[in-house]
């Protein structure tokens, strides 16, 4: 069979570690204020592959396969630092996701307040 598995599957596995990438997916962690967060996320992933030939009286000899992988992302929260103290922003249950939710206006407002007043210094 002309199609190497081997020489397949470390091409969509490289593909997969480009893509499985948090700065990719999220984007970068970020200050926002005194704040410092950091995007975590789960990541999964799966690999096939397949290949087969066989002859047929009329047609001839006939040959094919594949290799496929899949990833899922799921972003589950933030780590938010202030000074010495860390906590986990988690956007997996009700009450942190709806509380992320809630934050996001003032977080976003709070950010460009910060970044106005950083650009009239320059």
């Amino acid at each position: 069979m002309k199609m190497n598995v081997e020489e397949m599957l470390p091409k969509v596995t490289d593909f997969l570690k480009t893509e499985a990438d948090t700065k990719t997916v999220i984007g970068e962690p970020f200050a926002l204020g005194e704040f410092n967060c950091i995007p975590v996320v789960r990541i999964g992933m799966g690999f096939g592959s397949g290949m087969g030939e066989g002859e047929d009286a009329k047609k001839g000899h006939g040959e094919g396969g594949g290799v496929g992988g899949g990833m899922g992302i799921e972003p589950i929260g933030f780590l938010v630092a202030r000074g010495n103290e860390i906590n986990f922003v988690s956007t997996k249950t009700n009450t942190g996701l709806s509380a992320a939710f809630e934050k996001v206006p003032d977080l976003i407002e709070k950010f460009l307040k910060l970044r106005e007043t950083e650009m009239t210094k320059n």
